[in-house]
């Protein structure tokens, strides 16, 4: 999520250029203008962290050597970037969580995990946005929702926003 492929036919151009040359020139020429940078915007998300909601919170916790109270408390506390959306429409993959939290990817992923799942995977974090497999550790939901295609724009965070998630006060 932080590069950029580009592939070049090398038989399109003529003898006597050097394609990869050309291209690197190319792509130093292109900008953007300003119409394509939104101002990235800071999204509180309630979670309600553990329990039914977040079954692998134990299991991270334990991972990382700290209470499950102490894995909520890092968690929230960050400031999170959405780095892309991917694998699944809105999906945010979040970039700036705790080292301490960073556990691997389950083994055998998960054929269902609810919408509004709150995950870690590696140094990631992110949020399923509909029921779905999956292969991170869920710890907590949100019952935000992330993707509506009669919403405009369809994915309530976008690429540059800033995310950060607070303990829901209410239990369920």
């Amino acid at each position: 999520y932080a590069s950029l492929a580009l592939f070049v036919d090398a038989t399109a151009w003529p003898e006597n250029c050097n394609p990869q040359t050309e291209a690197i020139r190319w792509l130093g020429e292109q900008t953007l203008s300003g119409s394509a940078f939104v101002a990235a915007r800071l999204v509180s998300i309630d979670v309600h962290y553990g329990g039914g909601d977040g079954p692998d919170l134990e299991s991270v916790a334990r991972h990382s050597r700290l209470a499950p109270a102490d894995v909520i408390s890092r968690h929230a506390a960050a400031r999170y970037t959405v780095a892309m959306l991917g694998f699944a429409p809105g999906f945010p993959y979040l970039i700036g969580m705790d080292p301490t939290l960073a556990v691997p990817r389950l083994a055998t992923p998960r054929a269902h995990v609810p919408a509004g799942s709150v995950a870690i995977g590696g140094a990631q974090t992110g949020i399923y946005p509909r029921s779905g497999p999956g292969g991170w550790h869920i710890i907590g939901r949100t019952t935000l929702e992330l993707f509506d295609p009669a919403r405009d724009p369809p994915a309530l965070l976008a690429p540059g926003d800033q995310v950060r998630f607070v303990p829901a006060a209410d239990p369920r």
